[in-house]
């Protein structure tokens, strides 16, 4: 308000009118006219029978006409000698509102308005004043029904009764007064209209508070019809139209008089309005700001249009009323409701809004105004028009519209529209320049920030329907101004100072958004703009440098963000932005003039003073510069940050930044332009020593000198970066500083690093500058002795790195080859030579290759043992073999030419001579090759002649053309017994060379021969021809081998076991070399074939054989050897398998400590920012891993062996008899005995295997599954993705063995650990992902493994020994019931065909004998739902038959659970009254005693997909309701056991149609139990309201039932003494339960079931509102009748109330006045009656009803009287009254208890918007209902009601003020919290 109405707002007790007790006023109550006047009496009984009449039953429209014509000649009867009050006021008002009920037809209506005028006419001016509240309210709706021939009688009664009467009459009734009258003025051309329109200037004039003053005075008085009339106008939407008829020709102008003089400028002084004006806004002129923006905000068209002429008519924009009288707010207020009409497209209304907002044209005699255009001074001139109106709207509406748009623009709101509606109403006010120029560039940045903060708290199709109308606006927008805000934006969050850096991250986030979200791909911001931008921001990085960044105090984080900006920028540049058009005035050698805040001075210039427009100033730089600055800027910025050791991100940025760049200039610009190669070789440590060949740089300096490098050089410039000389020194310093990050302990950038070294090999294609560098620094290595054997080691190591990830890189590049990259980048271009050729890797590897190889030949070194376990298991080894085979396939050149030569006739010497120098000369290349060869074969695994024997290699030369691919076992030994041929005379002379040429064949071939790859060579007949030559030279050969250390251990070891055969395969259990030992492919000494223990097993071991072991597997210097130790385990297990077994557990302990070990330092290499110092190779993980799974397979074979020998043991066919019984008892402890020890072996296994099961399952699921394991570095991605990747596979391949060896006991375990995880769905997501992925996992063999667990829980006796579990996992039949069902619900729909079958047989074994699965059987319930569920989605089988069999099973589990399981607790309370149902809740909750409740609520909505048929249907549900429902509603303690998941069962239930009978029959038990409203109120709303809303629609009689139980009031039969009073209260008991129920079910009902039974519902209530306290039933249900009022009102339309409006007004005027101690309706309205009768009220005036407001003046003061009061005001609403009298009262202690007002509560998150909520729940909030029930009522009064009504009126009209919205949610809260309160019945 403009005044504030609290400064004048009286007390709530005003002074002492001068009673000394609070009787009624005699306006309220008169004096009992006629107690002893015999006349008088027989008067009023004539008039009584005639108003018993209307309580008859059926009546017609005809029966009121007689029953009125009754009435009036009762009333005609009286003298004219005897005038008196009229007897039976109060009824004879209701009767007559009520005959003027809209449903009754016309001649009913003039009937009633007959008596009425008789009434009026006989009652006098002064007696119709005292009981104006009694008769008005019935006759104020007429007009709004009226028919034609009714109006007239109606205005005639306003004209000769109404309208005579005193102000101090009409003043409290004047709003309603005048909307009573409004609907009239709705159509002017209908009769009455003017008629009516003189009523109310009459009613104006009537309302004077003093006609005898002066004229100004007498205008003054026009305020309170004024202030009344906005009132109507704003609460009441359906009248709306007739005040605006009524405004357009009486509302006074309220805009200036003389607009000459306002234009030129007048006093700043508030004005002084003509008298008619001063009265339209007197005392509060913010009513007429809010009727009028009510009017603007209205839905009808035509109302808007006619409130926008009325603003532009009578209160324009400049009217002194606006912009002097009333509040910014307020201005705000109005300004912004009218611009929101632009939302409706409509013509005519913009059309209005224009003329509004831009004002009159200028007179015509006015050239030079006052009024200056906010334009530039290019477009402002003296006489133009549209810049007058700009100037006109900028002095009188912008700054309001602005802060309009403003505030609904930050208005918080989850609603997309809403966010929304502020962005098309700025779309449609830029239609005009002169509204748009000056409101965007203001609210253009709020908008977006709105849109950018509503995206994170927004859905994603939310953020869309915005961003729809956001990209609208935005285009609508000049380029010039987007950019213009889009660089001060960049600048202010760049420039130095102390600012917040949140704030700075804030902007630039808002930029990036932008960029991100909306259209720049226009012409002028890709030419001009978008190229200044960047340039901008480059130059503001620049200012930031790494340098400078803490003096200007600006975070990493909005660096990045910044580059990040910047990049997005440049990558929108289009080469056209740099192509040169003219001649530039300023050349490019001045280009270091141009400094870098004259860049900025120049664009933020060009933006501010020229708005960017183009026409208006040309660009700052001419393209060529502009290209120029732009490189300048980017390359400063990468060179600070390579030099300056920039954070990460930063260098990363800056990097990015400018080679996008690059790729956008053209060549011409960037030759010779920059000079990088000085800062890259300083950077590199290119000067250092020529020793130090591994130098500490940072990788991502070097990815960024190598991404930086590769750029330039793609784009192809006459002048590059590097010239090509000097290239080879700066690949080898970026090789030499690469070197350190290709070490096996640091995997941290592998993948990245080799790409960079392809990278490099791509910049020179055709040289090997980088193949040398490798090899040069291998060499170096291996020659460092001062660095010790572990530096050649290293490098090997370094090289095995780059060979597996470039072969990685290969085989990946090469599958996506066919794909197009998004963006081009050097990483990419380089990388995807790899998949052009499949033998590319040799340009960069094969050298280095040989150099690994050439370990071999040290055997006695650290690199050989390397290089020895690196080919065992090498994926790419035939890339290996093909280089070999390369370089010695020209050996067959020389075996087709010496063919040639022996098939010729004749024979050359000369010739021969020449060859055979030849091949002297190429022998020695041989040899090398065929010993490297000769060395690979020496140590090769079974998977190198895996390798061999399945690659082939190509010879294309000679003879072998016809068959142009041999295989490598052919291949290489028709080489050999070539080059064997060949060297055989050199050998001979001792030539030393082919000596060892002919060794290395010879050793080759008998490796050949060795192994699996020798039936390959059966065709070449190597034998004979090898015997042959042996014969010749049988002294001339003399091998020579060596062997390790562990060898020869395993040597001595092995010398004891010669001979001895392999042990057997027990039967009967799957072994473990099926599927733990399937990897090793070794054979185990442990057995001999008849079972008895070899002589070497009974041999003693070394003592300290198991330490050895344990300290060579836990010592961290022993991980690189790992391997080796792993194969001296393997190999020893077999030769002392009892020592090891007995050690099973400690080495297993060891294993698992280690491998915990090394996979946390593996994580945590991936989860710090920088390198660790701890080694963490992945391959020390694979290495332990590969120990634990053959220690387990041996040991578990060892376990199955000790197994078949204890069955073996046992005879089952001893003797029986007394001799039989001795031997059995002779035997049997030693049988016992090994029983148990046997049984302690398994145990100690199957612990052995759980660890082992839990900890695969750690490492499969890192990096899989959440984002709890993913590096917060991303410049290792690759490689953590790499690691991860192989981690899991070889974790998912030892689990396959280990579910392959012990399925039961494996599942069992993942079980278990599914269990605990709790409410972690993502890991319970990787438990049935492992499942789903492991091969030996299958659903066709899971599932029977499931049953199988279940089973050995529930009845262990049904199963075979092989398949009952060991039971160590701590797991109840319910753990593996809920998994099975999780578990089927994860699996595809298509695995049903396999498990169909075991499924049926299960559930089919469990309904044969339920008793033991007891626990289970519910689950198995929801399991079987599943199960249909899935065969739904699926076509396989005969789906008729399954789905009867799967119905069929469904039934008959119902039934055993009902029969199995006692249901004792729904007899019993209940705890379970939260009503979260969450799956993991339940499942916690069944773990213990399981409930049956959640498994029915969960399979309630499938029962009628699993069974189909109606009548199966009907079964189930007839079943559950027997069983389960029906006992808990009848239980003696309901409702205390009805839980959330008891009426979750029976919410889902009421939604299958096909079982309604049988439902409905179980909510009716529980409705019509008295102890039904005991229910805890969080069930009620959670569950019963939505139950009993299905229970109506299906059954719309339970309403009209309920009100044929409601018995009218009646005295006749009533006994007297303590029966009476029992009978009374058990009735009176009755009716308020039936009440409650009738307004439950009001609330839950659909308005389509409530509303054909209001008649009924209307005539109950009246019929026991007739109730007195010595009726039955009595007077003590008044809060129940109250109740159901409430439930009504809140429910429906008003338009369904007309005919309780009389009722209601009645009851609460008669309920109120009963406060007042001498009453005579104080019993009949107790405290309970008197508390719900003043909730009604308190929701009527919060709801505001259309029809209500008629009547609201005779509860509240409904005028400006309630904040304003008039000198000597005396309240005349009953609250005021009521409040006044009480607080005149006599002092009384109570009286200092009485409450204050609380403080409104907060709005919620949703929306900001006030909203009216009932006030007296406020008051009651901290006060106890047990206490409010036992209050006397006259303490109720004092203590509660009377402070309540005190602030009733004044609340009410700062609501309405407010333009608070009213809150029907926490309306029907409070009822329902009412209905559920029984303390009063």
């Amino acid at each position: 308000m403009s005044l504030d109405p609290l400064a004048q707002r009286p007390a709530i007790s005003p002074a002492s009118s001068g009673r000394a007790s609070p009787v009624a006023r005699q306006l309220r109550r008169g004096p009992e006219y006629g107690v002893k006047d015999k006349t008088f009496r027989r008067y009023a009984s004539g008039v009584e029978r005639a108003l018993l009449l209307f309580d008859t039953t059926e009546q017609e429209w005809a029966d009121y006409i007689s029953f009125l014509g009754r009435l009036l000649k009762a009333l005609q009867a009286r003298t004219t000698t005897n005038i008196g009050p009229v007897p039976h006021k109060a009824l004879v008002s209701q009767r007559l509102a009520q005959c003027l009920n809209p449903s009754l037809p016309s001649g009913v209506h003039q009937k009633a308005l007959e008596v009425y005028g008789f009434l009026f006419s006989m009652m006098g001016k002064d007696n119709l004043a005292k009981d104006l509240h009694l008769f008005f309210p019935g006759l104020a709706p007429t007009l709004s029904f009226a028919s034609l021939s009714v109006r007239p009688a109606f205005l005639s009664l306003f004209e000769d009764f109404v309208l005579p009467l005193d102000f101090w009459v009409l003043r409290p009734a004047l709003k309603s007064i005048i909307l009573s009258l409004l609907p009239a003025l709705e159509e002017e051309s209908a009769e009455d209209f003017d008629r009516v329109f003189k009523i109310l200037v009459k009613l104006k004039e009537a309302v004077r508070e003093n006609r005898e003053i002066g004229s100004s005075k007498i205008e003054q008085g026009d305020s309170t019809f004024w202030q009344c009339f906005f009132l109507a106008a704003i609460t009441n939407q359906s009248r709306r139209p007739g005040a605006l008829a009524f405004l357009m020709r009486s509302l006074p102008k309220l805009g200036p008089l003389a607009r000459r003089q306002s234009s030129a400028g007048g006093s700043e002084d508030e004005p002084n309005l003509p008298p008619p004006a001063e009265g339209v806004i007197s005392p509060e002129p913010g009513l007429l700001v809010r009727a009028f923006t009510a009017g603007l905000e209205d839905q009808n068209l035509l109302i808007q249009r006619g409130f926008l002429d009325l603003l532009v008519t009578h209160l324009p924009l400049d009217s002194p009323v606006l912009q002097k009288r009333i509040r910014a707010e307020d201005l705000q207020r109005l300004v912004g409701a009218a611009a929101g009409v632009v939302a409706r497209r409509d013509m005519s209304l913009n059309r209005r809004l224009w003329t509004w907002f831009l004002g009159p044209d200028p007179p015509a005699d006015e050239e030079n105004g006052q009024l200056k255009s906010p334009a530039s001074g290019q477009n402002a001139r003296a006489g133009d028009l549209g810049s007058y109106h700009a100037a006109y709207f900028a002095r009188f509406g912008c700054h309001p519209l602005t802060r309009s748009i403003l505030a609904m623009i930050n208005k918080p709101s989850s609603s997309a529209p809403q966010r929304a509606r502020p962005l098309r109403i700025c779309l449609s006010l830029m239609d005009r320049w002169e509204v748009g120029g000056l409101l965007v560039p203001e609210i253009f940045i709020p908008a977006l920030e709105s849109v950018y903060q509503y995206g994170e708290i927004s859905t994603k199709s939310q953020l869309d329907e915005v961003l729809r109308s956001t990209s609208n606006f935005f285009d609508g927008v000049e380029s010039g101004l987007i950019w213009g805000k889009v660089v001060e934006l960049m600048t202010t969050s760049l420039r130095p100072g102390a600012e917040n850096p949140s704030d700075r991250l804030k902007r630039l986030k808002l930029v990036r958004f932008i960029i991100t979200n909306f259209n720049l791909r226009e012409e002028e911001m890709l030419l001009c703009h978008i190229p200044l931008a960047a340039l901008t921001i480059l130059s503001m990085l620049s200012g930031c440098a790494t340098s400078k960044r803490r003096a200007a105090n600006i975070d990493n984080a909005a660096i990045e963000l910044a580059f990040s900006i910047a990049d997005s920028l440049i990558q929108l540049l289009h080469e056209r932005a740099f192509r040169q058009t003219k001649e530039s005035a300023e050349t490019p050698a001045g280009l270091d003039k141009v400094v870098q805040q004259t860049v900025l001075t120049r664009i933020s210039d060009f933006y501010v003073k020229h708005d960017g427009n183009l026409e208006a100033s040309p660009q700052p730089f001419e393209p060529q510069v502009l290209s120029l600055l732009l490189l300048r800027e980017c390359t400063g910025l990468f060179s600070d940050a390579l030099c300056s050791n920039a954070p990460r991100g930063i260098l990363e940025h800056a990097t990015k930044t400018l080679c996008s760049l690059v790729h956008k200039l053209p060549g011409s610009i960037l030759a010779g332009k920059v000079e990088l190669l000085p800062i890259f070789l300083e950077v590199l440590g290119a000067d250092e020593e020529p020793g130090n060949d591994q130098r500490d740089v940072s990788f991502p300096v070097i990815s960024a000198v190598a991404t930086t490098l590769a750029a330039f050089q793609e784009t192809g410039a006459a002048n590059p970066v590097v010239p090509p000389s000097e290239m080879p020194p700066l690949i080898h310093s970026m090789v030499s500083c690469l070197w350190r990050y290709l070490s096996p302990v640091m995997p941290k950038y592998h993948v990245e690093t080799v790409r960079v070294l392809w990278q490099l090999q791509a910049l020179t294609p055709a040289e090997r500058h980088v193949e040398a560098s490798i090899t040069a620094l291998m060499s170096t290595s291996v020659l460092l002795e001062k660095n010790g054997p572990e530096v050649s080691a290293e490098a090997g190591r370094r090289f095995a790195v780059i060979w597996s990830h470039t072969m990685h890189e290969q085989e990946a590049y090469a599958e996506k080859s066919g794909r197009n990259s998004r963006r081009r980048s050097a990483a990419n271009t380089a990388l995807t030579m790899l998949a052009g050729s499949i033998n590319i890797y040799q340009l960069m590897l094969t050298r280095p290759l040989v150099r690994t190889l050439d370990a071999l030949a040290e055997e006695e070194t650290e690199l050989f043992a390397f290089v020895k376990t690196w080919l065992r298991d090498l994926p790419s080894l035939n890339r290996v073999f093909w280089v070999v085979a390369v370089h010695l396939s020209p050996l067959l050149q020389h075996q087709s030419e010496s063919e040639t030569e022996k098939s010729s006739s004749t024979k050359d010497s000369t010739t021969t001579s020449i060859k055979r120098r030849q091949w002297q000369r190429a022998s020695k290349d041989y040899l090398y090759w065929m010993q490297t060869l000769s060395r690979i074969l020496k140590w090769a695994s079974d998977y190198t002649w895996a390798t061999i024997a399945s690659n082939v290699f190509g010879v294309r030369n000679g003879a072998e053309t016809d068959n142009p691919e041999l295989p490598l076992p052919i291949f290489f030994a028709r080489v050999c017994v070539q080059a064997f041929e060949l060297s055989l005379l050199g050998s001979f002379s001792g030539n030393p060379i082919e000596i060892s040429l002919q060794r290395s064949a010879l050793a080759i071939i008998r490796q050949i021969l060795l192994s699996p790859c020798a039936e390959t060579l059966g065709a070449l007949h190597l034998d004979d021809r090898f015997i042959s030559i042996l014969i010749k030279s049988v002294d001339k050969f003399n091998p020579a081998l060596q062997s390790s250390l562990l060898q020869v251990i395993l040597a001595a070891f092995h010398a004891r076991a010669q001979n001895q055969p392999a042990a057997s395969t027990p039967e009967g259990r799957l072994s473990s070399r099926d599927g733990l030992s399937a990897s090793t492919g070794r054979s185990s000494i442990t057995k001999d074939s008849d079972g008895v223990d070899s002589p070497l097993s009974s041999q003693k071991p070394p003592s300290q054989l198991v330490d050895c072991l344990r300290v060579g597997f836990s010592s961290p210097s022993n991980r690189v050897v790992l391997d080796d130790w792993v194969n001296f385990l393997s190999e020893v297990f077999p030769v002392f398998p009892e020592t090891m077994f007995q050690n099973l557990l400690p080495l297993i302990e060891c294993f698992c400590a280690q491998i915990k070990l090394a996979f946390g330092q593996l994580q945590a290499t991936f989860q710090e920012a920088t390198i660790p110092k701890h080694e963490a190779p992945e391959s020390t993980l694979i290495s332990l891993m590969n120990g634990l799974e053959q220690t387990l397979a041996r040991a578990h074979e060892r376990l199955l062996q000790d197994e078949a020998k204890s069955a073996a043991s046992k005879s089952p066919e001893q003797p029986q008899g007394f001799f039989g019984n001795m031997v059995s008892g002779v035997f049997s402890s030693d049988v016992q005995q090994t029983r148990s020890a046997t049984a302690n072996s398994r145990l100690s296994v199957l612990l052995c295997f759980q660890d082992t099961v839990r900890m695969c399952f750690e490492i499969w699921s890192w990096g899989g599954y959440g984002r709890d394991h993913l590096p917060p570095d991303p410049t290792s991605f690759a490689s953590f993705n790499h690691t991860a990747l192989r981690m899991r596979n070889r974790a998912r391949r030892i689990l396959e063995h280990l579910f392959a060896a012990e399925t039961l006991e494996c599942l069992e375990t993942l079980v278990s650990r599914w269990r605990d995880l709790g409410d972690r769905k993502g890991e319970h997501a990787a438990i049935f992902g492992l499942l789903n992925v492991l091969n030996g996992s299958r659903p066709k063999n899971t599932i029977p493994t499931i049953f199988n667990a279940i089973y050995g829980r529930t009845h262990p006796g049904s199963l075979d020994a092989l398949r009952v579990s060991t039971l160590t996992s701590d797991l109840t039949d319910s753990n593996l019931a809920l998994f099975l069902v999780e578990y089927t619900r994860s699996l595809e729909d298509d695995a049903m065909d396999e498990i169909w079958a075991d499924c049926i047989a299960f559930l089919r074994d469990v309904l044969a004998n339920p008793m033991p699965h007891r626990q289970v059987l519910p689950v198995l319930i929801e399991f079987t739902a599943t199960l249909a569920e899935k065969v739904d989605n699926t076509n396989f089988g005969d789906q008729r038959k399954l789905r009867k069999e799967l119905g069929d099973i469904f039934l008959r589990l119902l039934a055993a659970s009902f029969t199995s399981r006692s249901l004792s607790f729904l007899q019993e309370p209940s705890v379970h009254h939260n009503s979260g149902n969450s799956k993991l809740s339940e499942k916690a909750s069944r773990d213990g005693n399981f409930d049956i409740l959640p498994s029915l609520a969960t399979v309630a909505p499938t029962i009628p997909l699993v069974l189909g048929d109606n009548d199966r249907v009907a079964n189930a549900v007839a079943g559950i309701s027997t069983s389960i429902l029906g006992p808990a509603m009848r239980a003696k303690v309901f409702p205390e056991n009805v839980s959330s998941p008891l009426l979750d069962l029976l919410s889902k239930l009421s939604h299958i149609p096909q079982a309604s009978k049988i439902w409905k029959r179980d909510i009716s038990e529980a409705f019509s139990d008295a102890r039904f409203f005991s229910t805890p109120l969080d069930l009620v709303k959670d569950y019963w309201i939505a139950i009993l809303h299905e229970w109506i629609l299906n059954d719309r009689d339970r309403i009209p039932e309920l009100l044929s139980r409601l018995s009218p009031p009646t005295t006749a039969g009533i006994m007297f003494g303590v029966g009476a009073t029992s009978a009374r209260t058990d009735a009176d008991r009755r009716t308020q339960l039936n009440l409650r129920r009738t307004a439950l079910l009001v609330v839950a009902a659909p308005d389509e079931a409530v509303i054909p039974n209001l008649s009924g519902i209307t005539e109950k209530l009246a019929e026991l509102l007739t109730a007195t306290t010595s009726t039955s039933p009595s007077s003590a249900t008044r809060a129940e009748v109250f109740l159901l009022l409430r439930a009504l009102v809140i429910k429906l339309e008003p338009v369904h109330l007309a005919a309780l409006w009389p009722i209601i007004d009645n009851e609460l005027r008669l309920a109120l006045l009963s406060l007042l101690p001498d009453d005579d309706a104080g019993e009949v309205y107790n405290s309970s009656a008197v508390v719900h009768a003043s909730k009604m009220l308190d929701v009527l005036v919060a709801l505001e009803p259309d029809e209500f407001q008629l009547h609201e003046w005779v509860f509240i003061t409904d005028t400006i009287d309630a904040v304003y009061r008039p000198p000597n005001w005396q309240p005349t609403a009953i609250v005021d009254d009521l409040a006044e009298a009480l607080s005149n009262a006599t002092t009384s202690p109570l009286e200092s208890h009485a409450f204050a007002l609380p403080a409104q509560p907060a709005s919620t998150a949703e929306s900001s918007e006030p909203s009216r909520r009932p006030l007296l729940d406020r008051f009651m909030q901290d006060l106890d209902a047990a206490d409010v029930k036992a209050m006397p009522k006259q303490e109720l009064t004092l203590r509660v009601l009377r402070p309540y009504m005190g602030q009733l009126s004044i609340s009410a009209f700062e609501a309405t003020y407010s333009a608070s919205k009213p809150d029907r949610k926490a309306c029907m809260e409070g009822l329902v919290k009412d209905l559920f309160d029984i303390g009063g019945l």
